[in-house]
């Protein structure tokens, strides 16, 4: 709930730095161009993005000077959710305009993508060697017989020949897909064979945590089980050769052929993006060209304030939707830093150390890595400079509160934190980052531009200051044109629109302030729901997890039989912790005197380790599946899981559960 009076801001932009934000200009422009609000700050011009979604919408093609090769119709032919319909007519290219820096010859010697492995050295491509790489690969690609539409995959970890495939790809009109080497061959194979890649690009293995992982063999298994593939392309990352019938990524690059950009429909698609999986196959995301490169200029250029001084870093893998948004810093003329290793070595504070070698002055990661840095006392601030940084930005899961004040004291005062949340299926956000507003603890700063967030009860009636369903009541250029293989559309449809039809349910527990700042509460799917009260898991791990015995914890609601209900916490202690009465004490104190007695969980249970997705995000409902009876093969796809042992605990704890809690 919030209060009558507001809280002060932790960080609040000086007017200088207000004035210089790019949004602040873009407001300027649109008003003489476009009838925006001249004046009312950001709240004015939000409100204008969304009441005249097409003007503003046009208005960002504008400003960024989008290239359209054949002109648009009109912005939205039809606004109808799910299948709007976006500048038809209008032909471009993404690679097109994400290699649009190199044309500029003040630039062309300039780093577009500094290579960082876990030496933490630096390794400049420069925006003319990238351009030059891009135009080789995309002219093998169609020597190899790919055409627009045909998918192209690649198995590889963050490093630049990673962005080149993926811009080659789009220079061609494919259609890009990947995942990090990490997964596993069921893994990737659940996600490829639904898309049928004629093409993979694979390293031979990859080096995280001080060593190295083979993947040759994995490799072997991926060629044999995906027979729509006309070539392999080998990455020798580990030194090896490439095996028989595959191609080697310096025969297919050593071209200086100038790049050929193929100009496709604004609504062609660009990649395939892929949800967890966790209860099923993942669901394989398709977004467009014209919509990803709208969305990203918007979200890049105008939300993180980024631009040709700039250089952009975000700890992320191929296997995630970042990565994508990252690879599109390109588009703002922006450096991108491609960091390829574990997050934490040699040791945990090793995500600064890479901001201070690469100068980085938006720093990307994730929430539970401030975390992490906050547990282990690591002082950034003192032992690094980190003088560039001006926004720390965090996603994966929603900051807590100790986490803004962390950054805010260990990092520096003066910072911009950016807490945003949105997800895969936009590859965006849906709230965060805004240059121009103050900044307040635990909250995201503001809906993003265009986008019509709002916060519904059951009913469907918009709440502020109130829990409720996150829905988005207009469509965003870079909502999935379709799934692939869902030929009625009926499981996009099912996703997001069965709750409320015509408007995008995402499936979180959200707060709109009266200031219009957001909460994020957790996911909706896994709701906790006592006595007709709904709760956060968020607020939960937030309060535990301030305990230093505590390393990470999960908390599931169950509906029982009998009509009770059962809310068990799940923790998993730091070494050397034991739970004992003391600690279970000490943990249900915390929660009751930081939350309400209602959050108090019915038990507090020790747990071998915390199940997470392939992307680092704790699973909840395929444990409360487990819990309630279902089997293991039935509640959770086991390629989904970054380890499917710590299940079977879940799954034993539903076997020897009588009727009723188990007791402490």
């Amino acid at each position: 709930m919030t209060s009558a009076a507001s809280p002060a801001p932790l960080w609040q932009p000086d007017p200088d730095r207000i004035a210089a934000a790019r949004i602040t200009r873009f407001q300027s422009w649109a008003a003489e161009r476009y009838g925006a609000p001249a004046q009312g700050g950001y709240a004015a011009l939000h409100r204008w993005s969304v009441d005249e979604l097409e003007t503003f919408w046009r208005a960002v093609a504008d400003w960024f000077d989008v290239r359209f090769s054949a002109p648009y119709e009109r912005v939205l032919a039809d606004p109808a959710m799910p299948g709007a319909q976006w500048f038809p007519g209008a032909t471009l290219n993404y690679a097109e305009h994400a290699l649009r820096t190199a044309e500029d010859p003040a630039r062309t010697h300039d780093a577009a993508l500094l290579h960082v492995d876990e030496t933490h050295e630096t390794t400049p491509i420069s925006w003319s060697e990238l351009r030059r790489q891009v135009g080789a690969l995309a002219a093998e690609l169609r020597a190899l017989g790919v055409r627009p539409g045909d998918r192209v995959s690649g198995y590889l970890p963050n490093i630049p020949q990673a962005v080149t495939a993926l811009l080659a790809t789009a220079a061609v009109g494919a259609v890009w897909t990947s995942c990090a080497p990490d997964f596993g061959a069921r893994s990737v194979l659940d996600r490829f064979q639904q898309v049928e890649p004629v093409i993979l690009f694979t390293v031979d293995g990859y080096r995280y945590g001080g060593k190295e992982h083979d993947r040759t063999e994995t490799v072997a298994e991926l060629r044999s089980e995906l027979p729509t593939l006309r070539a392999v392309i080998h990455i020798p990352l580990l030194g090896t050769e490439a095996p028989a019938g595959a191609l080697d990524w310096s025969a297919v690059t050593s071209g200086d052929t100038e790049p050929v950009f193929e100009q496709v429909p604004f609504d062609h698609p660009l990649w395939v993006l892929y949800s967890s999986g966790t209860t099923g196959l993942p669901k394989a995301i398709v977004q467009s060209q014209g919509g990803i490169l709208l969305e990203h200029f918007k979200q890049l250029g105008l939300h993180c304030d980024l631009g040709p001084e700039d250089r952009f870093f975000w700890y992320t893998s191929t296997g995630w939707m970042m990565w994508n948004f990252l690879v599109s810093g390109l588009l703002t003329g922006t450096t991108v830093v491609l960091y390829d290793g574990s997050p934490g070595y040699p040791d945990t504070g090793a995500q600064w150390r890479i901001a201070e070698r690469t100068e980085a002055t938006l720093f990307g990661t994730s929430a539970a890595y401030v975390m992490a840095c906050r547990k282990a006392e690591v002082h950034p601030g003192r032992d690094h400079d980190l003088s560039r940084i001006k926004c720390v930005a965090t996603t994966g899961s929603p900051l807590p509160p100790d986490g803004f004040r962390w950054l805010h004291d260990e990092v520096a005062e003066d910072l911009w934190i950016a807490s945003v949340s949105g997800g895969t299926d936009v590859c965006s956000c849906f709230a965060g980052a805004v240059p121009t507003l103050p900044v307040h603890i635990g909250e995201l700063q503001a809906a993003c531009l265009g986008t019509d967030l709002q916060s519904w009860d059951p009913q469907g009636k918009p709440l502020i200051g109130e829990v409720g369903e996150l829905v988005v009541t207009n469509p965003m250029p870079s909502m999935p044109i379709r799934f692939w293989n869902d030929p009625d559309g009926s499981r996009y449809r099912d996703s997001y629109f069965e709750m409320f039809p015509g408007v995008w349910r995402h499936g979180d527990w959200i707060t709109i302030t009266d200031r219009g700042s957001v909460i994020i509460h957790g996911r909706s799917d896994s709701t906790l729901n006592r006595q007709g009260v709904r709760m956060g898991s968020a607020d939960i791990y937030e309060a535990v997890e301030r305990l230093p015995e505590i390393k990470e914890s999960l908390v599931i609601g169950l509906e029982e039989p009998d009509g009770g209900y059962w809310m068990p916490l799940f923790v998993h202690l730091v070494d050397g912790a034991c739970l004992d009465d003391g600690l279970r004490a000490r943990i249900k104190q915390t929660i009751r005197e930081e939350l309400s007695p209602r959050h108090v969980p019915d038990d507090i249970i020790e747990v071998p380790g915390v199940p997470h997705t392939l992307t680092g995000k704790r699973i909840e409902v395929p444990v409360k599946r487990l819990l309630q009876g279902t089997a293991l093969a039935k509640a959770v796809n086991p390629g989904s899981v970054d380890n499917l042992e710590l299940l079977r605990f879940y799954e034993e704890l539903a076997r020897t559960r009588k009727a009723g809690p188990t007791g402490d």
